[in-house]
């Protein structure tokens, strides 16, 4: 949890006219929130978590204990969601592709990367953008890359009719904004990744949106895509927030699909990066991924599912030819007006704090708050 944060430097910009989820740890444990025209209301009597309330489609404060203006809450902030499955897409941008791909031929090391990514985006830069994965025209090109040597497991889930879906965290693993967020001790290359969130109930209704941090450990996942799992889920590998906000009249989906993410990385030594992630450009709608999620499983708490970034940093920090990689330190800004700004602080997973509260410990704490039916 973040101690002491400051929800105004957060909001979105029109923070007070939308309709926002999130959750903070209250005296009595931790409880949903919901901010309806600037007030946040503890919800827990009316929905003991978030997944709940959101399953039940509640988007007034009814039944809900006011807690005042939401720039003035003083409550340690969550992460907003609780006992929602944390899914991922990979892939789901062409210059991610081309980025993938260099890190399976590189095998993890950055110092060869640079030849790698020349050659590969002569071939097939312009031509994975513009193609429809799944299509005839994606097959062709399939063809062609196979023939020229250039085919990857990778480019199977960018082009082709299977999206990348994986589980990224375990339920109740992920932080909030203002939090220390891990990467791997044993990492030498990685990076952020700034995604906007999708919030699905538990009958597939994409109930609205959020920001996260896909911390993406390039070493490992080069190596070998058997790897995910490590370079993907490590203590404190994944952040989300600062709000959910629900979808209504004066944000949709459409909202998100003409979203720009804004990353910003600033390091200990004055280092400063720029970077920002185009919705528009993603090759799979946020529906086709959310349909593949469900394909073949249920959710009966609903599920937050990361929908993929533009964002790739090969800008060299150190060394000429070693790219872009965290240093312990680094203060990561992922920003959109309509979402807010998640920050957070880079340190290893080994360093973060240890995740001990768990379904266990909030099904105790709300059994003794008299929240289960």
């Amino acid at each position: 949890m973040t101690m002491g944060a400051d929800w105004s430097a957060m909001l979105p910009a029109d923070w007070q006219t939308g309709c926002f989820v999130g959750r903070a740890m209250t005296g009595d444990g931790p409880s949903p929130l919901l901010i309806a025209d600037g007030i946040a209301h503890d919800m827990a009597a009316a929905a003991p978590t978030v997944s709940a309330l959101i399953a039940a489609g509640i988007t007034a404060p009814d039944g809900g204990t006011p807690l005042g203006p939401l720039d003035q809450l003083d409550l340690p902030i969550l992460s907003p969601i609780d006992l929602q499955c944390v899914k991922a897409c990979g892939v789901t941008f062409g210059l991610s592709a081309v980025e993938r791909v260099i890190e399976e031929r590189a095998r993890g090391d950055a110092r060869v990367a640079a030849d790698i990514r020349a050659r590969l985006e002569e071939r097939v830069g312009g031509s994975i953008r513009r193609v429809v994965p799944g299509s005839a025209d994606a097959a062709a090109l399939k063809a062609a890359l196979i023939d020229d040597g250039l085919w990857s497991q990778y480019l199977e889930v960018a082009i082709g009719p299977d999206a990348e879906v994986f589980t990224k965290a375990p339920v109740l693993a992920t932080v909030g904004p203002g939090a220390d967020i891990g990467i791997r001790s044993d990492s030498t290359w990685n990076n952020p990744e700034p995604e906007i969130v999708l919030i699905v109930d538990p009958a597939g209704r994409i109930a609205g949106a959020t920001l996260g941090n896909d911390v993406n450990l390039r070493d490992f996942e080069g190596r070998s895509a058997l790897l995910l799992g490590k370079a993907k889920d490590n203590n404190a590998s994944c952040s989300l927030g600062p709000l959910i906000r629900l979808f209504d009249d004066g944000f949709t989906l459409d909202d998100v699909r003409a979203a720009e993410v804004e990353l910003t990385i600033e390091g200990p030594e004055g280092y400063r990066l720029e970077g920002r992630s185009a919705m528009d450009q993603i090759s799979r709608d946020p529906t086709e991924l959310v349909r593949q999620t469900l394909s073949e499983h249920d959710y009966p708490d609903g599920f937050a599912l990361f929908l993929g970034t533009l964002f790739a940093p090969i800008q060299d920090r150190d060394e000429p030819g070693r790219g872009f990689t965290h240093k312990i330190g680094d203060r990561v800004t992922i920003a959109t007006p309509r979402l807010g700004r998640l920050v957070n602080r880079v340190i290893t997973s080994k360093e973060a704090d240890p995740w001990t509260y768990g379904i266990g410990s909030l099904m105790r704490n709300l059994a003794k708050r008299g929240l289960l039916a």
